[in-house]
This record gives C-alpha cells, sequence and structure tokens, in this order.
C-alpha cells in the first residue's frame, strides 16, 4: 500500500478534483491517503496556503499547477517499480 499525503482545505474545488482522481487511482493502486488540512497547522498553512491541493507520494511533491490523473498516475507508477 502506498502512502499518499493530501494537503487541502474546506471549500476548495480543485481539492475535490484532486481527491477525485485520488480515489480513482485508488482501484489500480492501493493508497493510504492522509488528509492534511493546511487550516490545523500554521507550518502546513504557511508552506503550501497558495499551492493547494499538494500531493506528496515518496519522493514526488504535486502542486495545484502539476496535479492531472496522468501525472499522479505516472507517479504512482513510478513508485512501484
Amino acid at each position: 500500500m502506498q502512502h499518499v499525503i493530501f494537503y487541502t482545505k474546506e471549500n476548495c474545488s480543485l481539492c475535490d478534483d484532486a481527491r477525485t482522481m485520488l480515489e480513482l487511482l485508488n482501484h489500480d493502486y492501493p493508497l493510504e491517503i492522509e488528509e492534511r488540512d493546511i487550516y490545523t497547522t500554521d507550518e502546513w498553512l504557511e508552506k503550501y496556503h497558495l499551492q493547494i491541493p499538494v500531493v506528496q507520494l515518496k519522493n514526488t511533491t504535486l502542486n495545484c499547477e502539476q496535479i492531472s490523473y496522468k501525472a499522479l498516475e505516472q507517479a504512482l507508477g513510478e513508485i512501484g517499480d
């Protein structure tokens, strides 16, 4: 099972889209998705407030401008190799 850290916040349509992509990918790649609301920690808010959603997969970090189904699938495939 691959551990995914998903930085998000409430009322974020881009976050909803990224969550849906992760759920779809979970069918082919067993994922343990840890959601982190950036408003619960000052460090996360400072680091990610302009970049969310952010998905961390092992050594890969994708921000709002980089997240797509293809990019997530590619990153998950590289982890599995």
